[in-house]
């Protein structure tokens, strides 16, 4: 059991599964919802009947609508909101902020329009002294909550606090390993969303299995190139915040980026194709910023290239498919 007390702002699936997993080691859990009715039914019914209806809420786990109830009850939070709210959350968490906070996030992304990593966010709304968590990896909410085998990585510059908040999420189903390589991790949550997209495409539009193991090593160099060109360590994409949660986005149903992706695939419009999943399909925007990174660092990224011209620039996925395909003969490297 630890002592402390922890809020996860965000009462998505994600963030549901995360504060249902800490408070199933016995950790004192609040988990912030934005809407005050959703917080009361989830209260009253013990678990969240928008995403996760059928996993009940442990004992030490309770719901709230009041965020500075939540900040001011917690000693440490974990943020699991979407990417374009990631700021305005900062800047509403940071009055609360004192010296003994330790903060971690498990969102996923860059910041809309401006292609910053969220640690670059966070340093410039709480200080370039910060030095927040980031958890990473091939996870399904559902399959966390129900507590199926997982395992992500936590990164931070200091170590303590990565190995704080891998201890709190660390048990015989879900195992947290850690690393101080932020960059990287981030990366590798931001850009699987893209390539998921994809690799959806392609199998919506019938191209097999050849395809898509195609897309997913191609895919790899792509982010690979980016990650070691921001700082990465090239080791950090071969493990579970790259390959492994590239692989699970690009070939699970479970992922809306790979939804989306056959949607397209299938002839859906983007905008049809986004209101039938309901929820933030964070690789429409990434695509736009990882894109405009690449090309602004000289960074070849033509999957990437491809995905953002289909969900941005109004190309037809025939048309991408072929582009990539008459892509001139070259030696492989990453």
């Amino acid at each position: 059991m630890t002592a402390t007390t922890i809020a996860v702002l965000g009462a998505g699936s994600w963030g549901t599964a995360l504060a249902i997993l800490l408070a199933r080691h016995g950790t004192p859990t609040l988990l912030w919802a934005r809407d005050a009715s959703q917080a009361a039914v989830m209260n009253a019914e013990r678990c969240n009947t928008r995403y996760l209806p059928d996993i009940t809420f442990p004992a030490t786990l309770r719901a709230t609508a009041d965020l500075e109830e939540a900040l001011a009850a917690a000693d440490d939070l974990l943020l699991a909101v979407p990417s374009h709210s990631f700021r305005t959350t900062l800047q509403a968490i940071a009055p609360y902020i004192t010296p003994t906070t330790r903060l971690a996030w498990a969102t996923k992304g860059l910041e809309q329009g401006s292609r910053k990593l969220l640690h670059q966010v966070a340093g410039e709304e709480l200080g370039a002294d910060t030095a927040p968590a980031v958890i990473s990896g091939p996870t399904f909410a559902r399959e966390v909550a129900t507590g199926l085998p997982t395992a992500v990585t936590v990164a931070a510059r200091d170590p303590g606090v990565a190995r704080f908040f891998a201890n709190c999420l660390h048990d015989t189903t879900f195992r947290a390993y850690t690393s101080d390589d932020v960059v990287g991790v981030e990366l590798g949550g931001a850009i699987k969303n893209v390539l998921a997209i994809a690799a959806g495409i392609a199998d919506g539009m019938g191209m097999g299995a050849n395809t898509r193991a195609a897309l997913i090593t191609r895919g790899l160099a792509e982010m690979m190139r980016l990650g070691v060109a921001l700082g990465g360590h090239q080791e950090t994409f071969m493990g579970l915040a790259g390959l492994g949660d590239l692989v699970l986005t690009c070939t699970d149903d479970q992922s809306r980026n790979r939804r989306l992706g056959l949607a397209l695939g299938r002839g859906t419009a983007l905008a049809q194709a986004q209101q039938d999943i309901r929820q933030v399909v964070e690789g429409v925007q990434t695509a736009a910023e990882v894109w405009a990174l690449a090309d602004e660092l000289g960074v070849d990224m033509p999957i990437t290239e491809q995905v953002w011209r289909v969900l941005h620039q109004g190309q037809p996925v025939q048309v991408a498919v072929q582009a990539l395909l008459a892509r001139e003969q070259k030696e492989e490297r990453a």
